[in-house]
């Protein structure tokens, strides 16, 4: 099949953009397509958690993130007019050497999307917006889809994969007749809206505001970084509530529950209404396509987990996918994608469901460790060789994600690990010699640390273990099987 593209992308959200990211810095051809004619407007997603700011520090957009953020701001509840106290919904944490990201991150999901697609158009890609891909065939060597804009049949793309990051109601996963299984979370429906408020509106910008006892339904505030914006976040008593996002009735309904009143919002920029659901794809692949993200699993905004677990879907696809497409890997290698991923978004679809019940009865519910996503890891899939024995309990293994830590002159092996390469380091042993020279994996040579131990670890391109060994017995075959062995060394003549 001629190809127009080697892998095309359907949704230019988070998901969709960080897999575009990750192709185009491994040479790989993508095609990001989006229906609507702009990236998201709303603040939605507004947590990033510890592990998703790794992952963006490898793809080179952190530091845009950083100064785009801000930790999250400590929540004060209201009785009416009246403070009855503050609290961290986030706990708080002292960055370490192996962990240099501790704290969530608080910033808009718009925002994030606006600093991953500048930093796509720096690698040379772009999203195409207006394009809705409408249907697809799939062959034994590609995927053939139809796109449209405005209704009407526009284009025929090729690619060797597809890749459905197109949201809760995806179109390819609807095609592919795969289900969701879920429940509702909360049947009461919710708003959320940002909202622009005037100076004199009484509401400082130093806490998250929370009146949880307002007639109707508890009302949250939340001061979103780099303006004078709130996310508004307003909830139901009644579950047959019809909730009108139009501008007069969200200040309606903030001067009905809260002191604000209507004319101290100057704008509503944005506004949704939904039911916290909790659901998941039975199946994250099917032969040449791949679903990601929301298209994969459906979360409660509770917890901070769907964007940033979205985020993680593309980040373990895409160096498969350049694997198979650019360094020969066995397409073996792609079915541990649904192998790796669904579990994990099984159990975090679990944290976010509980933590969502939990708030709605009242509960005090501080997020801590569960949800930094720095503890999920693949000990068990197909990809995780642990060659050594008589490992302490709390050992670092393989299928464990890679900590950080010093690494002489003044770098960090996360300096070591950024970029679409695998990692060879030896702890505080020897680094064994390779065969010959391989364009995707680098080697260096660290003392003895304690996070590690002693030993030779090999880190996939993701930041996780792959293989750990005492010697370098059984490395070639895994080497073979992920597509980074070695080039043969060729006697002279």
């Amino acid at each position: 099949m001629r190809r127009d593209a080697d892998v095309l992308i359907a949704g230019a959200g988070p998901t969709g953009l960080v897999l575009a990211i990750d192709l185009a810095r491994r040479g790989v051809r993508a095609l990001l397509v989006e229906k609507a004619d702009r990236l998201f407007p709303g603040s939605r997603g507004k947590g990033l958690q510890p592990r998703s700011q790794e992952v963006l520090d490898d793809l080179g957009v952190l530091p845009a993130i950083q100064a785009a953020s801000s930790l999250y701001p400590r929540m004060l509840r209201w009785e009416g007019t009246e403070r009855r106290g503050e609290w961290d919904m986030m706990k708080r944490a002292e960055p370490t050497a192996r962990i240099p990201y501790a704290n969530t991150l608080l910033i808009p999901q718009s925002r994030t999307q606006e600093l991953l697609r500048a930093r796509l158009v720096e690698l040379g890609g772009e999203v195409r917006f207006g394009a809705e891909l409408t249907g697809f065939r799939e062959y034994a060597d590609g995927v053939e889809a139809e796109l449209s804009r405005d209704g009407a049949a526009c284009e025929t793309v090729r690619a060797a994969f597809l890749v459905a990051a197109d949201g809760g109601r995806s179109t390819v996963r609807r095609a592919l007749g795969i289900g969701m299984t879920g429940e509702t979370v909360d049947p009461r429906p919710m708003l959320v809206a940002d909202v622009r408020l005037a100076p004199e509106a009484g509401v400082d910008r130093g806490n998250w505001h929370v009146w949880p006892t307002a007639p109707g339904g508890g009302v949250a505030l939340c001061p979103l970084p780099g303006g004078d914006v709130f996310q508004l976040i307003a909830s139901f008593e009644d579950a047959a509530a019809v909730v009108d996002t139009a501008p007069e009735a969200v200040r309606d309904l903030l001067a009905a529950r809260t002191p604000l009143a209507a004319k101290d919002v100057v704008e509503v920029v944005w506004a949704s209404d939904f039911r916290a659901r909790a659901a998941m794809a039975d199946r994250f692949r099917a032969g040449r396509v791949f679903l990601a993200g929301d298209a994969a699993h459906v979360h409660s905004p509770a917890g901070g987990q769907g964007l940033n677990t979205g985020i993680q879907d593309a980040y373990n696809l895409g160096w498969k996918l350049g694997q198979v497409l650019r360094h020969g890997a066995p397409a073996a290698l792609l079915d541990s994608y649904e192998a790796e991923r669904l579990p994990v978004a099984a159990d975090v679809l679990g944290i976010s469901t509980r933590i969502h019940r939990a708030s709605a009865e009242g509960e005090s519910t501080q997020r801590g460790e569960e949800v930094q996503q720095l503890g999920l890891g693949y000990r068990d899939s197909a990809l995780a060789a642990e060659t050594r024995t008589g490992l302490a309990e709390d050992a670092l293994r393989a299928g464990d994600r890679a900590p950080d830590g010093p690494c002489g002159d003044g770098r960090r092996l996360f300096d070591l690990f950024r970029g679409p390469h695998f990692t060879l380091l030896a702890v505080g042993t020897a680094l064994p010699g390779l065969p010959g020279a391989s364009t995707c994996i680098r080697t260096a040579r660290i003392a003895a640390y304690e996070p590690y131990g002693t030993g030779l670890f090999l880190i996939r391109p993701d930041g996780y273990v792959g293989w750990a060994g005492a010697t370098a017995d059984g490395l070639d075959a895994y080497l073979a099987a992920v597509g980074a062995a070695p080039a043969p060394v060729t006697a002279p003549a």
